[in-house]
């Protein structure tokens, strides 16, 4: 399990950095939220191309996607179906369904592939599903569910076409299945974007993080534990239910529940920042995740592994 020990090192350190800057206020005000406003409409749309682009697109039909995603689905399905009863409203709800579901396949889950699983390939599937439908899903949602300004219903509803997120994604498909050549002159300072994607996420996490309220306490509390509930227990627990269900074993049942039993991405509370909903119940749930994914897997390589 030294995959999995060292992915949540790196990120670890990446975050304190954020928190030791915040707490002596080495950093401008505001400097949280330009972070994660950079990494959403600059870097984040980068690395969604050149991952796209480069990406064996046969992948998305492979066994374990099916696994994975139907999870992923079925989790934030219960937290919208929770949040639609509770009402949350459709942003902060979108935002507990993103924290309930998507997982941290980049920064930790491409480690715990190499180390653990033995092939980085394997949380290609994963990951793609999350840049071309739960991402654009969720952002579709924020967009529309915006506040109304005066701004024109016209504009309102072409919002998501022009959302970066979306753009990119969808931009990175096509070339990818034309089989289309991206300069390098275009591909290189893209690449480049794209590597302050993660880093500027992990950093405006960590700042966040000063002064904040214990996780799993607050007026966000029920929405906190049950994304958590559903992302640490009920996610892995479908994957492994679904891919018995489906006759996967060994290392492909292996596989599907270790990427489901990986924490909450920081991504989510980018979108948060972005959008300015539910920044408590992404923030506090990626704490909780973070920390309670590390017995989960643990547990699921003994068993499975």
């Amino acid at each position: 399990m030294t995959g999995v020990l060292t992915g949540f090192v790196v990120i670890g350190l990446i975050i304190a950095v954020g928190y030791v800057a915040a707490r002596r206020g080495v950093l401008p005000d505001g400097a949280q939220v330009v972070l994660a406003q950079v990494s959403f409409r600059v870097a984040t749309p980068a690395l969604l191309f050149t991952t796209l682009v480069a990406a064996d697109l046969g992948q998305v039909f492979s066994g374990t996607l099916w696994v994975t995603s139907s999870a992923a689905l079925v989790c934030a399905g219960v937290f919208l179906a929770v949040g639609a009863v509770r009402r949350w409203g459709v942003g902060r709800t979108t935002i507990g369904a993103l924290s309930a579901g998507m997982v941290n396949s980049a920064n930790l889950g491409i480690p715990i592939a190499v180390h653990v699983l033995g092939d980085a390939t394997l949380v290609a599937p994963l990951l793609l599903f999350q840049l071309v439908v739960f991402v654009p899903a969720a952002v579709v949602a924020l967009d529309l569910s915006g506040p109304d300004d005066g701004t024109p219903r016209w504009v309102r509803l072409t919002a998501p076409f022009r959302n970066p997120v979306l753009v990119a994604s969808v931009l990175g498909l096509v070339v990818g299945a034309l089989g289309w050549t991206v300069p390098e002159l275009v591909l290189e300072p893209l690449t480049l974007l794209a590597s302050f994607a993660i880093p500027a996420v992990l950093l405006a996490y960590g700042i966040s993080l000063h002064g904040a309220p214990v996780p799993g306490r607050g007026p966000d509390r029920g929405a906190v534990l049950l994304a958590t509930a559903l992302k640490l227990v009920v996610m892995p627990g479908t994957a492994w239910a679904l891919g018995a269900a489906l006759g996967l074993t060994g290392t492909d049942l292996f596989v599907a529940v270790v990427l489901c039993a990986l924490p909450t991405a920081q991504n989510v509370y980018t979108y948060a920042v972005a959008y300015d909903t539910g920044q408590r119940i992404a923030q506090q749930t990626v704490t909780l995740t973070t920390a309670g994914s590390i017995p989960v897997l643990l547990g699921v390589s003994a068993l499975l592994g």
